[in-house]
Formats: C-alpha cells, structure tokens, sequence
C-alpha cells in the first residue's frame, strides 16, 4: 500500500527507491516526532543495508522538496513531521521527550485575533508546550487532567493577551 508520502514524492518527481520507501513508510506510520537516528533503527529493522547516510540524505530531499518539516522540540537533535496545512500544538514532557500532539481550536481562535490585532493574517501557527508529567498524586485533587474548553478560560486569555 502506498502511503502519503510516497504519492507526495511521486507527484513531484522523485525517484522512489527501496531505502525511500522504507524511511517514507516509517514516517508515514510514526505516531511521534522521530528523529534521524530513530529513522535508521527503525529503517534498518526493516533493510539492514540501509545507512545513516542514507537517512540522512533521503530527510533532507523530503524537507527540501516540502514534504517534511524539521522541529526543535528541545533537544539536540531535530526531529521530523510531515508537512501540512493543519494547525496543531506540541505537548513536550522534558524528562521522556514523549511528542503529544493536540489540536486547541479555542487557542487558535485567539492566536488569531492576537495576529490580527497586530496587522497579522497567520499562514501557520504552531506552539510547543515544554514541561513535565506529573504523577496523579502531584496533579490538583489527584485526577486525571482534563482539556478545559470553558468560555470562561478563553475569555480570560483573550483578555491577557488584549493587554
């Protein structure tokens, strides 16, 4: 089966190799933000003639070609997405480097109206939130944390932000 970023690569003209369709496979399916040394070892698992160089070579020609996007997400290494209109946010927890991506439509709602306020149309917004998990006795009252999506907190935001 084909995946997204093989039709992409395709469309533009890109040769398709093995080691192309592995590292374009293995993207395709990542749940996370893996860098280029987890795309090796996952690449290698699957054709271990498949060098770090090569990884290498073949992120750089899909982020060149706008196929991927590299992301700061608070390590040393860069770390890689599939590109995309969709407006999203990064959750990082610090000690893991666990990636949770969400959507916040209340927050892109306001960031907008920040952008606009400023003479702004955003093309793309994306946040990175850095911090750490915390154990369910730390967390307030001990629950789970929840999304809040209260009227209340998007007007006090828009508020901070007005000022």
């Amino acid at each position: 089966m084909e995946t997204r970023i093989e039709r992409l690569c395709m469309e533009i003209g890109l040769k398709m190799t093995g080691p192309r369709r592995a590292i374009a496979r293995i993207l395709s399916e990542a749940n996370d933000h893996p860098d280029v040394d987890e795309l090796h070892r996952l690449a290698h698992t699957l054709d271990p003639r498949i060098s770090l160089a090569t990884v290498y070579r073949t992120v750089r020609l899909f982020e060149q070609h706008g196929i991927l996007e590299r992301r700061n997400l608070g390590s040393r290494r860069a770390r890689y997405e599939m590109s995309g209109d969709r407006d999203h946010f990064h959750l990082v927890d610090q000690e893991s480097g666990k990636v949770i991506e969400f959507d916040e439509p209340e927050t892109e709602i306001l960031m907008r109206r920040v952008a606009a306020r400023h003479g702004f149309e955003l093309v793309s917004l994306k946040i990175e939130l850095f911090g750490r998990k915390l154990s369910p006795e730390a967390r307030p009252g001990g629950a789970t944390p929840t999304v809040m999506k209260s009227p209340e907190l998007v007007r006090t935001a828009a508020k901070s932000a007005a000022e």
